[in-house]
């Protein structure tokens, strides 16, 4: 099975040895997204701009895939304070309809250059 690495400037470039997404057929599996802004490379300030930074970086990466959000399958939100939550669930929502992705939430100690949230997926595209 061959790999394909997606890459795009609208999100922020990978900060270590991985790529922004990876797409082996039709699946695509996303890295993390913090709220890193990609012009900048600096991170977005409070958690509900943090959010929609990484809602907005995974769109773009989904959509250098050849997808849009209607083909995430599946969500891993990473929080640093779970108080967050709720939160997360009602941007989500502005970015996502039904039927939403699976999704888990998992509380932290911390995450890459203090950001608040980091938010992964997996991607289905059609043929």
């Amino acid at each position: 099975m061959s790999k394909q690495s997606i890459n795009t400037a609208a999100a922020p470039q990978a900060i270590g040895t991985y790529s922004q997404a990876i797409r082996c057929g039709n699946t695509v599996y996303l890295s993390g997204q913090i709220g890193l802004d990609p012009a900048t490379m600096q991170m977005v300030e409070g958690v509900e701009t943090q959010i929609h930074r990484v809602f907005d970086n995974l769109k773009a990466v989904v959509v250098e895939a050849g997808g849009s959000l209607d083909h995430v399958v599946k969500l891993t939100v990473y929080l640093t304070d779970l108080a967050h939550f709720a939160r997360v669930n009602e941007i989500m929502a502005t970015y996502f309809k039904q039927p939403y992705p699976a999704r888990a939430a998992i509380g932290v100690a911390s995450l890459p250059r203090g950001a608040q949230v980091e938010v992964d997926a997996i991607v289905v595209l059609q043929d």
